[in-house]
């Protein structure tokens, strides 16, 4: 099978020539081994359950033996076996050369206080589903990078991908082993994904059983509210609605384990202080790491989405969050949203570690364009009056399951996502 280029191939060949060892976090099935094999020249497979207890009892008496091959050596799924990361860490000390081992992980293993810090040691590689431009979805004619350096033109810049299309990509996902799928069976792969994580993964992954039912319930609120900043109440509620016996911790117990399994992707408030501290609102935006998940928990073929056009558009913005968050990691940035109590939003802001950054805002339809763009102008002449040393934004974009870009006559720039890359 060939090997499909993934936007975080140049950071991990560029971290394996600095640091000894690499982990490389993410969710199952976004890709992290095939990836890590592409880069690797020895391999480790913990996961086997044909060898998977015999390799946590070497690994519990003589960890070293498990690191013996050619290097880069990849250990696949290592918190399986904890004690590895300090044998990991003694060996890239002893050899200190660079390129030693890359791990793998689609969980956060409990906390082990014998586990020693691997500063210096590790670089850390965070791996996404698919972005549209990796999967081939979108055409890549409009880089963000270009758009930070003022290099792109955008006008009259087209895609195929229209409303049908961008629903039912939603609902794919961005799994490397649906891209060439037919239609049907493409859409079984995120149902399969959370058919597993309820009924096994959740448990498997600090070994404490937890109930399937009510995972299941809480990952359904969790979708019914994602895109938005609301309250844990709000969700809370609606869990108990279904599950009226369920404590509040046991709740968030839940949430945190999808966070461990890297599920959850919530997106944390941006505070430039541009007006009082009190008016900006702090709670993170919610987010599944691929929104494919969220419509597979909530049922949701791409024909229902269509008919459901709030839905549709909080799911829109789960998958816009997903690309931009590979793309700007891939130009070395992180995403961030705005909100304050005077109901001044912005959906992403962009920045980059040299301090440039963007604001944008989601737009499922053409619609409620004009409506962003005014937000984006307010949001902009109120850093600029209350906060000049930030800058002013290199550019006000707004992002549309349209099919043609443009620039409004304020500057504004309207990009589908089928255009993007980073």
């Amino acid at each position: 099978m060939k090997y499909i280029s993934r936007i975080i191939d140049k950071e991990i060949e560029e971290k394996l020539q600095v640091t000894g060892a690499i982990l490389i976090k993410g969710c199952k099935w976004c890709g992290k081994t095939t990836t890590a094999k592409k880069f690797s020249k020895s391999v480790l497979e913990m996961q086997n359950p044909d060898t998977e207890d015999n390799y946590k009892s070497i690994a519990n008496t003589k960890p070293s033996l498990l690191l013996e091959g050619d290097k880069p050596r990849l250990i696949d799924e290592w918190q399986i076996a904890p004690k590895l990361w300090n044998a990991v860490r003694y060996s890239v000390d002893k050899i200190n050369k660079p390129g030693q081992y890359i791990l793998t992980g689609s969980a956060t293993p409990y906390k082990d206080d014998t586990m020693h810090p691997g500063v210096g040691r590790f670089s850390i590689v965070k791996m996404k589903p698919m972005s549209l431009y990796e999967s081939g979805d979108s055409n890549g004619k409009i880089s963000l990078n270009d758009l930070f350096l003022h290099k792109a033109k955008i006008d009259g810049i087209t895609t195929d991908l229209d409303y049908e299309k961008i629903a039912y990509l939603i609902c794919r996902g961005g799994w490397p082993s649906s891209i060439d799928l037919n239609i049907t069976t493409a859409l079984k792969i995120s149902q399969s994904y959370i058919d597993m994580l309820v009924e096994s993964d959740i448990s498997r992954v600090d070994g404490v059983e937890r109930n399937p039912e009510l995972a299941r319930i809480i990952l359904k609120s969790y979708a019914r509210q994602v895109s938005t900043i609301d309250s844990d109440k709000a969700l809370i509620d609606d869990v108990k609605a279904n599950f009226a016996t369920v404590s509040d911790n046991t709740i968030y117990d839940y949430l945190n384990q999808f966070k461990k399994l890297f599920i959850i992707d919530e997106i944390e408030a941006w505070n430039p202080n541009i007006r009082s501290q009190t008016a900006i609102r702090t709670s993170t935006k919610k987010s599944f790491v691929d929104p494919s998940l969220a419509t597979a928990v909530l049922d949701c073929s791409p024909k229902e989405l269509m008919m459901d056009y709030n839905t549709y558009g909080l799911l829109f913005e789960n998958l816009v969050t997903r690309d931009l968050s590979v793309y700007s990691n891939a130009i070395n940035g992180h995403l961030n949203h705005y909100r304050d109590r005077y109901g001044l939003e912005c959906d992403n802001i962009i920045h980059l570690h040299n301090g440039k950054y963007a604001l944008i805002e989601v737009k499922l339809g053409s619609t409620n364009i004009d409506e962003a763009e005014q937000h984006l102008l307010k949001l902009k002449s109120l850093i600029e009056t209350n906060q000049p040393k930030l800058g002013s934004p290199e550019f006000l974009m707004i992002i549309t399951g349209t099919t043609m870009a443009y620039e409004k006559e304020s500057g504004v720039l309207v990009v589908p996502i089928g255009t993007l890359k980073d």
